[in-house]
């Protein structure tokens, strides 16, 4: 009986709680119809993503947290709830590779949350153009693999897009076996993303080193044409082998557990600095003696941390090259600002890519 009357008083107070949750969300809603109305008042096309007062409120809810939740768990919850709270402003536009089911597709409502209208689209390129072309407030790319390296067709596009990087997301990348067959002994081919074929070799040289390896635009329709031909498998996420009900033959056949995809999110608009910020670059210079060290030079001047370094043909010459370079700071910053300056000296190209929080 003693039992009994514990468990009902702590669900009443449970309830309770719930109560007050709701009346605060309830609250929060009110005051982003408000911050609306001002940014109107003072904006005629106001940005009402804002990527660094964002990252600002996800920092003091991580600065709060005393558990038994994880600071992840928090973070999605409240990534929700300023979802919903956005799309009572302006509900966004998100352009992605599609089709619906890809990891780009995970990475934006990882993000954005789930209160975005989605806009799956079949290339990367695409995704650029809806974004320049207004058709979409903001678009979700992959950037880089930490098995693979870069996605070229990312890089290629950043040379030529007046659009900016506004934010990245971090999202780790959990390759299945999706099919309609029963078992591996049935599968003829297996469709997937030229990334996802590349960061499961070793799995695949094992397990199915005889078995045609069919590269398609993305994981999604890696899925999409898995179930449809019942002789095939598709490497995908979950939420592929949800939308396209196929089942899992093998679950997490990566060859690196830590296997993680940088995203970048493409937008119009310059975010400013939080303290805890990435500013991505694209270098370029005469092919002659010691022109990388010229370009890198600036930067150890100025103690300012590389983070990442990656080379594309530069398409206008025979082995001349454009450089694509992450460092820590803002273009706000002093030391990033100066870097710059003497860098110019060194450089035939500067594009300044975009300066954001780095991703939790």
């Amino acid at each position: 009986m003693t039992t009994d009357n514990s468990l009902t008083l702590i669900r009443t107070r449970i309830d309770e709680l719930d109560q007050h949750i709701q009346e605060l969300i309830t609250q929060r809603a009110q005051l982003a119809k408000e911050v609306a109305k001002a940014k109107y008042a003072e904006e005629s096309q106001p940005h009402f993503y804002r990527p660094e007062r964002e990252m600002e409120v996800l920092h003091k809810v991580i600065s709060r947290n005393q558990g038994p939740l994880s600071n992840q768990t928090l973070i999605r919850i409240y990534r929700e709830i300023m979802s919903e709270c956005l799309a009572l402003q302006k509900p966004l536009t998100i352009a992605f590779l599609g089709p619906e089911g890809t990891y780009s597709q995970a990475a934006v409502q990882t993000h954005f949350g789930h209160s975005i209208q989605p806009l799956p689209l079949p290339t990367i390129e695409e995704v650029f153009r809806e974004v320049e072309a207004n058709n979409a407030d903001y678009g979700v790319v992959p950037v880089e693999n930490s098995t693979e390296g870069g996605v070229n067709q990312t890089l290629d596009c950043f040379i030529y897009t007046p659009l900016k990087i506004c934010s990245e997301i971090d999202l780790p990348i959990h390759h299945h076996l999706l099919s309609r067959s029963e078992n591996l002994n049935q599968l003829t081919h297996i469709y997937a993303h030229q990334q996802s074929l590349a960061q499961c070799r070793l799995w695949l040289d094992t397990h199915l080193p005889n078995i045609q390896k069919i590269p398609v635009n993305s994981n999604a329709q890696a899925a999409q044409r898995a179930a449809q031909e019942p002789s095939s498998a598709a490497i995908a996420g979950q939420i592929a082998a949800d939308l396209y009900q196929l089942s899992l033959l093998a679950k997490r056949i990566e060859d690196r557990a830590n296997n993680t995809t940088r995203f970048a999110v493409m937008g119009k608009q310059d975010v400013l600095p939080t303290g805890k910020d990435k500013t991505s670059l694209l270098l370029s210079s005469p092919n002659r003696s010691g022109a990388l060290y010229q370009l890198l030079a600036p930067f150890a001047n100025h103690h300012i941390s590389m983070t990442r370094i990656e080379s594309r043909p530069a398409k206008q010459g025979i082995w001349e090259y454009i450089f694509f370079v992450d460092i820590e700071g803002h273009l706000e910053d002093p030391a990033v600002a100066n870097s710059l300056k003497e860098l110019e000296t060194h450089t035939s190209l500067i594009k300044h890519l975009g300066s954001y929080p780095r991703s939790l």
